[in-house]
């Protein structure tokens, strides 16, 4: 089975909600994990509460850090960050690397609502891109 790694600085927001969308979607095909190089320690209620809208309960997920997996090898390694690319520029076992430049959802203008669910729509749309 093919490996995914989704990648972010607090492994709170992009990264939960890109991991879970893949695995709903493509579990089947690909075993999907997300990290964080500077994991928060928890997953943003707005982040869930996103997901649920669209069905996707991802409320037991867990922040991990990047230095789990560091060993580890992946088909795909996908920063969604510019942080997580600054620290994590390279994946030692990576067959491929991307890096997908999604913007922060917790600021901005706009509701937290509206940001959360462009944010969730965005990465669908680009995992769908990248996995169909």
């Amino acid at each position: 089975m093919k490996r995914i790694l989704f990648l972010c600085t607090g492994n709170a927001v992009r990264s939960q909600m890109a991991e879970g969308l893949a695995r709903t979607f493509h579990g089947d095909e690909y075993e999907v994990v997300s990290a964080g190089s500077r994991p928060a320690g928890w997953v943003h209620p707005n982040a869930i509460r996103a997901m649920a809208e669209i069905g996707i309960d991802i409320s037991d997920a867990r922040s991990k850090s990047a230095a789990e997996f560091i060993d580890e090898s992946f088909d795909i390694v996908i920063t969604v960050c510019d942080s997580a690319a600054a620290d994590c520029p390279n994946w030692p076992n990576a067959k491929r690397i991307e890096h997908w430049p999604i913007e922060d959802p917790t600021w901005g203008e706009g509701s937290a609502d509206e940001r959360f669910a462009k944010t969730r729509d965005e990465l669908a749309r680009r995992i769908e891109e990248l996995l169909a």
